[in-house]
């Protein structure tokens, strides 16, 4: 497909990345010398547009800006797009719709793993572009449609901000192994190969179960456990999921 990814940060440049092999991009920004180190990055060619008065007819567009620059980004492109693909967090398709004219509207939400083909990607929006939209996104990693857009930002709270309360655990973990004597270098050896190891596990079987099959009774995990349990650890994540959404405060 012939894609326009509308934004050059972090999570634009993930996609990017990961959607340059299978499909045709341009990237469109509002900087010149922003969107040449951009595309540098990049393994393959990709055009380059600035915002200022681009045409959208007919396109299929992927924006990935910050959320607050909508206003004054979307009076600058012209025409009428025939699907619109937003990743902006907490931002309705009743706001999408009154900011950028399209033919079908989605929402999506991945993460950076997209960029080395693993991101999880929550979907929703119009039905009739589903089947186009789980396709496009399963270049990337794995996909996940939803029905209501509530539900979307549930998920965001899990997967798109995921990394980065995993990224919370691996350091701690790693901290706890440089504490006892380890090398950093080590224990953070050690803590990929985990989270490698644990990703094949996770599909499965369920968390309690590995839990179970890993903690034998009066055990070093039990010991461990109890002391994660103590600090509210549980508690402490089912709160994160919680605040961040309900941080994207949507009026749906």
């Amino acid at each position: 497909m012939k894609l326009t990814i509308m934004g050059s940060g972090k999570m634009a440049l993930a996609l990017a990345k990961g959607l340059e092999k299978e499909h045709e991009l341009t990237i469109v920004g509002r900087d010149g010398e922003r969107l040449l180190n951009f595309t540098k990055q990049l393994s393959k060619h990709a055009e380059t547009a600035l915002f200022e008065n681009y045409k959208i007819e007919g396109q299929t567009l992927i924006l990935c800006i910050k959320p607050h620059a909508l206003e004054e980004t979307a009076p600058l492109l012209k025409g009428e797009a025939e699907t619109l693909y937003s990743v902006l967090a907490g931002t309705s398709i009743n706001e999408l719709k009154k900011s950028i004219k399209a033919n079908n509207y989605i929402r999506t939400m991945p993460n950076l793993a997209a960029e080395f083909f693993a991101s999880m990607t929550t979907l929703t929006g119009d039905t009739a572009k589903k089947e186009e939209a789980e396709q496009l996104f399963k270049t990337i990693g794995k996909t996940l449609w939803v029905y209501s857009e509530k539900e979307l930002d549930i998920a965001t709270a899990i997967a798109g901000c995921g990394p980065a309360y995993l990224a919370l655990v691996a350091e701690a973990l790693a901290d706890g192994g440089v504490k006892e004597g380890l090398k950093r270098s080590d224990a953070m050896k050690l803590v990929e190969g985990l989270f490698t190891g644990f990703s094949e596990l996770l599909p499965h079987s369920h968390p309690a179960l590995i839990k179970d099959s890993v903690m034998s009774p009066g055990g070093t995990t039990a010991s461990g456990y109890a002391a994660l349990e103590k600090a509210a650890t549980r508690n402490a994540f089912i709160q994160a999921v919680k605040k961040a959404f309900l941080q994207m405060d949507v009026n749906y």
